[in-house]
């Protein structure tokens, strides 16, 4: 599978020159909903990208290795891609990810609940809503 298509990665580099753009113009960051997201098939690792920085390897996004701590940070495409798992697997692209919802409500709500997979049961159920807005782990 081709983890990501030129339009992905169009999407991806133009929300780093975005932000960049506004770093530099000493503007608030935009706030990019996730464009794409990655899957290991046989376990919990998964990865949402927001940007692709110019040296077409460095993604930034939110990456949850199944420990119940996602994170906020970089990670490498190619790293992603050279995973081999049983079976002849590797980690997957979801061709049907689609978010309303801004990188940093992905964050605060799988930090909430544990992991992507689990903010992402809730954020099906939520429309477009800021953080503060979405249930707690407990409600």
């Amino acid at each position: 599978m081709i983890l990501l298509t030129p339009d992905l990665r169009f999407a991806l580099r133009a929300n780093d020159i975005n932000r960049r753009a506004a770093a530099q113009a000493q503007k608030p960051e935009p706030g990019p909903v996730p464009l794409v997201k990655f899957f290991n098939p046989l376990g919990a690792g998964t990865w949402l990208a927001t940007e692709l920085y110019d040296d077409d390897d460095t993604l930034f996004g939110l990456a949850d290795l199944g420990f119940g701590c996602p994170e906020l940070g970089v990670f490498s495409l190619h790293e992603i891609a050279s995973v081999r798992l049983p079976y002849g697997l590797t980690i997957e692209r979801d061709i049907g990810f689609e978010s309303l919802h801004p990188l940093s409500v992905w964050a605060e709500t799988a930090r909430r609940h544990g992991s992507i997979i689990f903010a992402e049961q809730v954020l099906r159920r939520t429309p477009r809503a800021s953080a503060t807005e979405l249930p707690s782990a407990g409600g």
